[in-house]
Formats: structure tokens, sequence, C-alpha cells
């Protein structure tokens, strides 16, 4: 398996459009709130660097970066707490299985999205704070998630670097 690195314009801007746009996006277009873009960025830099330590790194400024911009008014750490998971996981299963596949692409991301969203929904509840949580929706949410997943991850390999 091939490990990637990226330039270093790549893994800071790319991370930090995907965070502006979710923070903006869903205040112009209401339909644009059912996709997580920062967790989709989480899980493509976590499985291409398939390092878990580098994965969990990348969920956590991630995650921190969109709790800081969030209009949900929560607390600091929800999202970095859940990406940081998700990131880690994402790293680890990049080192057993092909994730280079569409398939596995669009499989992967969407068990992360609802392994996110569990996790969100947990510490919101910890937090007395809980959100209505509806299955259909959700899976809804992540099947959208990871067909856009799909073709996210596509544009962004052109900015893999062998390792």
């Amino acid at each position: 398996m091939e490990v990637h690195r990226f330039s270093i314009l790549a893994a800071i801007l790319v991370p930090t459009l995907a965070v502006f746009l979710q923070a903006s996006l869903p205040l112009r277009l209401s339909f644009f709130s059912v996709f997580d873009l920062p967790l989709l960025v989480t899980i493509f830099f976590a499985v291409a660097r398939r390092n878990p330590l580098a994965g969990t790194l990348t969920g956590c400024i991630i995650g921190l970066a969109q709790d800081s911009l969030a209009y949900q008014h929560q607390p600091i750490g929800l999202f970095g707490i859940s990406k940081t998971v998700v990131g880690y996981l994402a790293s680890s299963i990049g080192v057993k299985i092909d994730v280079e596949n569409p398939g596995s692409r669009l499989l992967m991301t969407f068990g992360f999205y609802l392994l996110h969203r569990g996790i969100f929904q947990a510490l919101r509840n910890m937090a007395r704070m809980p959100l209505e949580f509806n299955w259909g929706h959700e899976l809804g949410a992540a099947l959208s998630n990871a067909v856009l997943a799909v073709g996210l991850f596509m544009l962004l390999d052109r900015y893999k670097q062998r390792s």
C-alpha cells in the first residue's frame, strides 16, 4: 500500500476551505447542511496518509476549527472529539484495506458518517444538549455524503504525492 503526503499548501488550504464552506454555505443554501465537508476531508487525508497519529491529529485540528466556527452555539470540542475518533479509525483502516476503490470509498464514508453522527449525538447528550435524531434523515445524509465523497476524493487525489 502506498503512503501519500501532501504539500503544505494543500494540507492547510483544503481543510480550511472545507471548514469555511461548511460554516457559510448552509446559511445561504439550506440543503447544504446535509453535507459535512470537514468530515470528508478528514477521512480523505487520514486514509491517504495511513498513519494513525497523523489521522488523529488531522481529525482533531479540523474538528476544533469547525467547533470554533460552529453557528449552533455548542461547546468547543464536540466536532473535535468525533472527528478525532474518525481520523484515527480511517487511517487505521487505510492501512488494512484498499481505499482507492470508489466502492470502498463509498462504503467507508457511509459508515464513518454514521459513526461520526453517533459520537456527536452521544457527546451532545452528555452535555445535556440533545438533538433530534431521525434515522431516515441520517441514513439519507450518510448516503449523500458518501456519494459526494467519491467525487471529492477523486478531485483531491490530484494533490497526493508519494512518500
